[in-house]
């Protein structure tokens, strides 16, 4: 039996092009704005809070930070969380 070149080369053509037409779109949109916004301009962060948890409570701090642009150039906005437990007042 001779080999062909031509089976390999035909056979990483198909692994090529079956991967490429796999490929998803992109998809910026948010069931909940609140956690992640699209825009130039960054969000006002939401005030301080401190939660009453019965024996303790917890300062609920939160921050806009830029997660990247989409392709039309609009920035994307995430909202992180930080939590610290602190003493009741």
């Amino acid at each position: 039996m001779r080999f062909t070149p031509i089976l390999p080369l035909l056979a990483l053509t198909t692994l090529i092009a079956g991967c490429a037409g796999g490929a998803i779109a992109p998809n910026y949109t948010s069931q909940n704005p609140d956690i992640m916004r699209i825009g130039n301009e960054r969000p006002a962060d939401p005030q301080v809070k401190t939660e009453d948890l019965g024996s303790y409570c917890i300062k609920v701090t939160e921050t806009w930070n830029e997660q990247g642009k989409t392709p039309d150039g609009k920035t994307l906005w995430a909202l992180d969380t930080q939590r610290s437990v602190v003493p009741c007042n």
